[in-house]
């Protein structure tokens, strides 16, 4: 019983260590909510898009209610909880939500189940997620 507690923890630990700030970097919730997530609404020719699929899955994103466009506030502090601790504040190569989608002939990893929606780092999205991973504010450039 204490070896399953252990792993369990030491991934809970390895999580939370990945999500420490490198160079004292933080994440805006208002770049997040105003152009991140509207990343995860979009719709790719031949992708669901990303909402369809963690809204029930990890990492999650809340589900949208009948008839809604977006989150609303809570929500999108729920997202943004939860989104961040998948990302490595001032490195987007280490940051699994740039590299899970990303084409693996362009830095990504090996599999994402909902496919891999940028053949490029060049990508404007990617370029928008890379930008709140280093810190990019709402009123800085965009």
């Amino acid at each position: 019983m204490r070896i399953p507690l252990l792993n369990a923890g030491f991934v809970l630990l390895t999580t939370l260590c990945a999500a420490l700030p490198a160079d004292g970097q933080t994440l805006d919730y208002a770049f997040f909510k105003e152009r991140v997530q509207p990343i995860f609404l979009k719709k790719r020719p031949g992708h669901a898009r990303c909402v369809t699929c963690h809204s029930h899955g990890t990492p999650p994103l809340q589900p949208l209610a009948n008839g809604a466009s977006t989150w609303t506030d809570a929500q999108s502090r729920a997202n943004f909880a939860a989104w961040k601790l998948f990302v490595v504040p001032g490195d987007p190569l280490k940051s699994r939500l740039l590299l899970h989608p990303l084409a693996k002939d362009a830095g990504g990893d090996h599999f994402h189940a909902g496919g891999k929606h940028w053949k490029s780092q060049d990508d404007p999205e990617w370029q928008t997620l890379a930008a709140w991973v280093n810190g990019q504010t709402v009123g800085g450039p965009k």
